[in-house]
């Protein structure tokens, strides 16, 4: 029965990152998910955003970006992800960019 759940879930969040520019209800429970258990990507992407606009002054920007960025990630997650069965409204947008924490490594 676990292993059950675990595919469903895997399969799950494999169709919700088929899109990246798809905002419905899938993607909203596939970012949920991943800013709950992957939001402390925030704090070496900040880092790594903010050296790379402002050279090795971003280094402390950068962590104290992504130490404020790291809790609202993760209480957006838990809010799409709680949110995500519920009907997307019209002209939704994401609240967080970019979309996904590891996005900042690409």
């Amino acid at each position: 029965m676990k292993k059950l759940r675990f595919y469903v879930l895997a399969v799950l969040m494999l169709l919700s990152f088929s899109n990246a520019y798809a905002y419905d209800s899938a993607q909203k429970f596939g970012r949920g998910l991943a800013g709950m258990t992957t939001g402390f990507l925030e704090i070496p992407g900040n880092i790594v955003k903010e050296t790379k606009a402002k050279g090795a002054i971003g280094i402390p920007i950068g962590l104290a970006t992504g130490l404020g960025m790291t809790v609202t990630r993760e209480l957006v997650g838990v809010y799409e992800f709680i949110s995500a069965p519920f009907p997307v409204p019209a002209g939704f947008k994401p609240i967080l960019t970019p979309l996904y924490p590891w996005s900042y490594f690409e």
